[in-house]
């Protein structure tokens, strides 16, 4: 995306595309709290505001962000201590992050939530990036045209801050369709609020049906609008797809989390977060399955054209690095080193070479680099002759982050093996192999293959991955005289920066195995990976008197789940003869798409299918399920959350008649 081009005008920013300011010289916090607070009421509603779910406000324009800290101030002051605020908005052209914390220093009082928000600041890419402002606040930036971000909105809103450069100034802006997508997306008696009463917006708000009035502007303004929605229009986008309609919204006090790898204890965090009851279960203990690796790459691997899973591993992957800086700003825990993807193969280079040319991202995200650009970032000379660099991908340490997850407050761990799910009325009853039974009102399956081994999931394909990962304990004297590593590097298999005096290395993929134990094959395997990856590190390691020999490695084998398209599972589990029954004539005609909402099993959710890109996927699958399942907006664009849908095979295969 394109940032925006400023001048500074008296120390307050000025937009060059459309000539005009982001906010009065005179005194904008005041100009925001008369216009967007008061005119939408908001300290009297957050007071009052008792809903388990959040408030939700959208915004048409982020510009500084400086009515989203007004309103972020103005909850803090006024809302109860168990509310929870979910801020929207929009961005077509986002400041860059010296720009915006420029700007906001016109405003001392708010410096500490401008910081806040700062850090976070994401890079300009288009989509969904979620900031966690505060344990109860959330921010979603929409980065792309406003009418088409609130078109691909998932989620309702409670009051609208109908902002942006002026009518006169930016009327690609201001047309029936950004009105429209606004009446979709509120919920009944929303509230809106904005500066201007040019004739095109009360048209256009009234056509869409809300209700407006003029009130008092601010300062020499003299007249702005307000008003409301009794009663929004329904929502056709799920016309075409019925079967991804969300269940309503149910009883959320305890959730059951079974699985204690990243999967779950991501899923539990986010739920431990809006304050819900949460028992996380394993077998074992946090991190031990696929997730138990000391050392692990945070990375993703990007299709050469733009596609849904591409567009869902990139924002995870941006996703995954705030979350962990917030979970670990200290980075005890990861390290955002870089990771460079090289091209080993011709095959490999010319798929790189269509990614950058169909790709225009920020070199922050991702980058091409040819042989010397890779040897400079990585320490060490490659042979391959091109690459991609990611520089906030890194390294993980991901039982470590399993354990501290599972330690947060509102998360009980419990060991168990659980055997069988039983449906109650409202709830779910869930049996242990022990004997004992925990009653929960919803429950979140994310045990990787074994998901599918109860009554409601069997029909769910999923795929058991076996990995094996070679472990190389270097002398301190051995790591000493190694060269820096500064990079992970990805081909067929991946090498980290040794860690604690280990290199960790790998790794191998055999799919439809669970057996774990170590293999002497997959080690030589990993070691001619290692070899053909980043031969100049071996010989270095040579050098240093370390022989690479399979026999005497140490390592660790598990097993990951794939599903058969290679996305993650995240949202609802599908009632999967309900669904055979309701939408059986797409056998014969996909085109005849009966009106059918789809059934669920009630209060039962699953995170799987991970594979070994879980690091950048689960976290933020995990708020894609937390945010579902307390009725808020969700964390990813509409389409992108049902390419997750755990649903989505059904309905292609009763599509292509395999059922």
């Amino acid at each position: 995306m394109t940032p925006a081009p400023l001048d500074w005008q008296d120390g307050a920013p000025h937009s060059r595309d459309f000539d005009d300011v982001y906010f009065s010289r005179q005194d904008g916090r005041a100009e925001t709290e008369h216009v967007f607070l008061q005119a939408n009421n908001l300290p009297e509603r957050f007071a009052r505001w008792r809903e388990a779910r959040p408030f939700v406000i959208g915004e048409t324009g982020f510009g500084t962000g400086l009515n989203m800290l007004c309103a972020w101030a103005c909850f803090d002051a006024h809302a109860l201590a168990g509310a929870r605020l979910h801020l929207v908005s929009t961005e077509k052209f986002p400041l860059s992050r010296a720009d915006l914390s420029r700007a906001l220093t016109a405003w001392p009082s708010l410096a500490a939530y401008a910081e806040v928000m700062v850090e976070q600041w994401p890079e300009p890419v288009a989509g969904v990036h979620r900031l966690m402002l505060s344990d109860r606040v959330t921010l979603d930036l929409h980065f792309g045209d406003t009418t088409e971000s609130l078109q691909l909105l998932d989620g309702r809103v409670d009051a609208w801050f109908l902002d942006g450069f002026a009518p006169a100034k930016n009327p690609q802006m201001w047309q029936p369709e950004l009105f429209q997508a606004m009446a979709e997306r509120s919920r009944p008696g929303a509230t809106f609020a904005t500066f201007t009463c040019a004739g095109i917006v009360k048209r256009g708000l009234k056509a869409a049906g809300f209700t407006w009035r003029k009130v008092s502007g601010f300062g020499r303004k003299r007249e702005m609008l307000a008003g409301e929605i009794a009663t929004p229009p329904s929502d056709k986008r799920r016309q075409s797809t019925p079967w991804f309609m969300p269940p309503a919204p149910s009883n959320a006090h305890h959730v059951a989390v079974v699985g204690a790898g990243i999967a779950g204890a991501s899923v539990a965090q986010a739920l431990a977060r809006r304050g819900i009851e949460v028992t996380l279960i394993d077998r074992q203990g946090p991190g031990a399955g696929g997730s138990g690796n000391r050392q692990g790459a945070l990375y993703v691997k990007l299709a050469a054209e733009s596609n849904a899973q591409s567009r869902v591993y990139l924002s995870g992957l941006m996703h995954s690095r705030r979350w962990l800086a917030r979970l670990d700003p200290q980075q005890s825990l990861w390290r955002e080193c870089g990771v460079v993807q090289l091209a080993l193969t011709e095959k490999e280079a010319n798929r790189q070479a269509r990614f950058s040319a169909s790709h225009d991202l920020p070199p922050n995200v991702v980058e091409a680099v040819d042989a010397d650009q890779a040897t400079q970032r990585i320490g060490y000379s490659v042979e391959a002759r091109l690459g991609l660099d990611y520089p906030q991908a890194g390294w993980v340490r991901p039982q470590a982050v399993c354990e501290r997850l599972a330690s947060l407050p509102g998360i009980t761990f419990r060991q168990a093996t659980l055997e069988r799910l039983e449906a109650q009325p409202g709830s779910w009853r869930l049996h242990f192999a022990n004997g004992d039974s925990l009653q929960a009102d919803q429950v979140v399956l994310a045990t990787a293959a074994a998901s599918r081994q109860f009554d409601q999931t069997r029909r769910l394909p999923l795929q058991s991955v076996r990995g094996q990962v070679s472990q190389l304990p270097l002398t301190p004297a051995q790591h000493q005289a190694l060269a820096p590593m500064n990079r992970v590097v990805c081909a067929g298999g991946y090498v980290s920066p040794p860690l604690d005096g280990v290199l960790t290395f790998g790794a191998s993929f055999v799919p439809n195995e669970a057996d774990c134990s170590l293999r002497e094959a997959e080690h030589a395997g990993n070691i001619e990976e290692l070899r053909r990856t980043l031969p100049a590190l071996v010989a270095n390691l040579e050098a240093t008197g370390v022989a690479l020999d399979p026999t005497r490695l140490q390592g660790r084998a598990a097993v990951r789940a794939a599903s058969p398209d290679k996305s993650p599972y995240a949202g609802p589990v599908p009632d999967a003869e309900a669904w055979l029954e309701d939408y059986a004539a797409l056998q014969k005609d996909a085109t005849r798409v009966p009106e059918i909402p789809g059934r669920h099993h009630g209060g039962l959710w699953i995170s799987a299918a991970h594979g070994s890109r879980g690091l950048a996927s689960a976290p933020l699958c995990a708020e894609l399920i937390a945010s579902r399942l307390c009725d808020e907006p969700m964390p990813l664009w509409a389409p992108l959350v049902d390419h997750l849908h755990p649903g989505r095979r059904l309905i292609s295969d009763l599509i292509r008649r395999r059922e």
